[in-house]
């Protein structure tokens, strides 16, 4: 089809319109129709097929995070090991925060941020080595969410921290609560 045959049926169809219709009839359309179009938004919707609609926020937490629980501190998903690196010292004799008898903590620690699923708060939990006598060997426990590189020691999870104390064998570590992080 040529553009001069589109040509004329656009033409023809338009005097069509034109023979069937006034100005006015048509300027009372269009002045209907701006009237009532600020009115549609008023009209019932059913806004719960329009939730439903919408996507869910994405899960932006670890697999730590996902897995960890607050109920058993034997366990390396328990929400404060998110960093550990080593024995828990709850299954050698000691607790989250207290190196077992006959071994002296660290002087120095490193740090990491863990969720607690329970409140879901994060908080900074620091990490010490418990030295003096040979490993433990029991719920040996690699987590390194929260590990950085060694060019940031503070950090590192993967460091033996028994500088100044009385020997450098280790033994287990702890994970000692400091307080809110956020």
């Amino acid at each position: 089809m040529k553009i001069s045959d589109m040509d004329g049926i656009g033409e023809k169809l338009a005097r069509r319109l034109a023979g069937r219709t006034s100005r006015r009839s048509m300027i009372s359309r269009v002045g209907t129709a701006l009237v009532a179009a600020p009115l549609f938004p008023l009209l019932p919707v059913d806004r719960m097929k329009a939730h439903a609609a919408e996507p869910a926020e994405p899960d932006t937490r670890s697999d730590f995070q996902k897995k960890a629980q607050t109920k058993d501190d034997t366990e390396c998903n328990y929400w404060r090991y998110c960093a550990i690196d080593g024995s828990l010292c709850t299954c050698c004799g000691g607790t989250t925060s207290m190196c077992p008898p006959g071994t002296q903590p660290s002087l120095t620690s490193w740090v990491g941020t863990c969720l607690n699923p329970d409140d879901k708060r994060l908080y900074l939990i620091a990490y010490r080595d418990c030295c003096g006598t040979s490993g433990c060997g029991r719920c040996r426990c690699d987590n390194t969410e929260e590990a950085t590189p060694a060019y940031r020691p503070s950090g590192n999870n993967e460091i033996i921290w028994c500088f100044g104390t009385s020997s450098m064998a280790y033994h287990c570590s702890t994970a000692a609560l400091v307080g809110v992080a956020s």
